[in-house]
């Protein structure tokens, strides 16, 4: 499944929470992240591939790696395919509701205590482009990009694993 991710340099266009369109050239890294902020699994696509098309490759990269409850993902994951696939590996799928123009379906309370553990995510996400070198990567083609983002979360991790440590 890996091998038909497209992995070409282009652009890639986001809406960031403010509502803002944001565009960057290069590539986008999909990472699976524990509850205690530790990477589990990590795909690079093309800048241009929507977040969702890495879901069910990420997860049987993880499924290989640990055993996970949950499926955790943002409003962009919102799809009945992906809902399947988590319940197809024994996983409970969390995925925040998009209504698309229609009604917003809310979280029981018990789910939404449990969603609320995805921030995790994106302050790994962050740390990785602020403090390990992700927003910098000044090299070419998709195997350096890989490889300079993978010491980067190597070193992530271990700094997450020393902080659990602690």
């Amino acid at each position: 499944m890996q091998d038909d991710l497209p992995r070409v340099c282009d652009r890639g266009t986001k809406c960031n929470a403010q509502g803002y369109k944001v565009s960057w050239n290069g590539y986008k890294l999909h990472i699976d992240t524990a509850d205690c902020g530790v990477p589990i699994a990590a795909i690079l696509s093309s800048a241009s591939m929507h977040d969702s098309q890495a879901a069910i490759p990420l997860s049987h990269l993880t499924a290989a790696r640990v055993t996970s409850l949950y499926d955790v993902m943002d409003a962009a994951y919102c799809s009945a395919e992906l809902r399947a696939h988590g319940k197809d590996l024994g996983h409970v799928p969390l995925i925040d509701h998009n209504p698309r123009g229609g009604e917003k379906i809310e979280f029981d309370p018990a789910e939404a205590v449990r969603y609320n553990e995805r921030t995790v995510a994106e302050r790994m996400n962050a740390r990785l482009k602020d403090e390990f070198g992700g927003n910098h990567v000044w090299v070419k083609g998709n195997t350096k990009v890989m490889s300079h983002l993978m010491f980067g979360l190597l070193a992530l991790t271990v700094d997450q694993l020393m902080r659990l440590l602690q």
